[in-house]
């Protein structure tokens, strides 16, 4: 049958495709090259001592470029002050990406259960809306061209099972062209009303976690994503119309090589400055010092004084003393967000803003 834009795509091949429309010397050099830098990141990890110097910075800036794909605009500094402050003016956009951070770490933290619900639920929780598998038609494009019509609600249930059991099929195909492959179903089965890509990019890090790649799901996939966005939308167009996996293949390993480099190269910076500023506490301000209010300044980009008391470092009197020491030393710089004072770590906002 011939693919029509406008016309439901129920003809969907299920997976997996055959192997030979996707395997080359090309695709195989790119695979070890990918591979190669994932590994490198995955050691380097482990020197960072607290998970949540990443968890709640590294993941919320790929929080903010996998909603920028989709139009979902915020700043940084509003992203950051947000996570940390008690205001409850918090805009529209900034509360989706910050959604989306929560329900990665949700989905990341679940009961090995990944089956359809552990899918809605990813979905549930990005959106903030209590919706399940669409059980209407959508059509993708604007006012004047649909550029892709999915399958109607009734072939999706079928498809999704299809996709969940090559999930968790071990079989002879590498997990980051696996993941390529599933990647690419997930978005034209679409089985949601909207968010299918950024559910979509949380279920593409979680299984690189649950194929021991990472042991923690920090990378920063979207970045190349949006840099390279037209390319990424003409590649998923080109596999539906000419089943032209090689290329979007290729494209996904690329992905996976540079932003496995950029997350390496972001958790270094991280470390460095952790052990520079633990160094000059430690020698110019040696009576505030200790490694848990380190990892505290670290484990998110503004810090406060509940900050400091829910986690047992100081009084709140001690606690103003010690973030206001912090300040004379240049480490950190106060803030104003509504009746709270945010006190921003300009080293680590300076690492993640670039």
């Amino acid at each position: 049958m011939t693919y029509n834009p406008n016309e439901p795509y129920n003809d969907l091949a299920l997976l997996p495709p055959d192997p030979s429309t996707f395997e080359s010397l090309e695709i195989y050099k790119k695979l070890k090259d990918a591979r190669a830098a994932l590994a490198e990141l995955k050691g380097r990890l482990p020197i960072i001592p607290n998970p949540a110097m990443l968890i709640n910075t590294l993941v919320l800036q790929e929080a903010k470029s996998s909603s920028e794909i989709e139009n979902i605009l915020t700043t940084t500094d509003k992203l950051f002050r947000a996570f940390s402050a008690n205001t409850i003016n918090i805009d529209s956009a900034t509360k989706e990406v910050l959604n989306y951070r929560n329900a990665l770490w949700t989905a990341f933290n679940s009961d090995d259960v990944y089956d359809q619900n552990w899918i809605i639920n990813i979905f549930r929780e990005i959106t903030n809306k209590d919706e399940g598998i669409r059980e209407m038609q959508v059509y993708i494009g604007n006012a004047f061209k649909t550029v892709y019509t999915p399958p109607q609600p009734v072939f999706i249930h079928n498809k999704i099972l299809n996709w969940l059991d090559f999930f968790h099929q071990s079989n002879m195909i590498d997990p980051l062209i696996k993941m390529a492959l599933l990647h690419y179903q997930f978005e034209a089965i679409h089985p949601f009303s909207y968010g299918n890509g950024r559910t979509g990019r949380i279920l593409n890090v979680i299984y690189l976690t649950k194929q021991k790649l990472l042991d923690i799901p920090v990378l920063y996939l979207s970045k190349h994503i949006l840099e390279y966005k037209k390319e990424y939308y003409d590649l998923l167009k080109d596999v539906t119309e000419d089943k032209n996996w090689h290329d979007w293949i290729l494209f996904n390993l690329e992905t996976v090589y540079r932003t496995s480099l950029f997350t390496l190269k972001k958790v270094n910076e991280i470390y460095d400055l952790f052990n520079s500023v633990k160094h000059d506490i430690q020698t110019k301000a040696p009576e505030i010092y200790s490694h848990e209010m380190i990892e505290i300044l670290f484990s998110q980009v503004y810090c406060k004084n509940k900050i400091l008391v829910e986690n047992n470092i100081a009084s709140r009197n001690t606690a103003s003393k010690y973030l206001n020491k912090l300040v004379e030393l240049n480490i950190l710089e106060p803030k104003r967000e509504g009746k709270e004072i945010l006190y921003l770590n300009k080293g680590l906002y300076e690492i993640l803003s670039k």
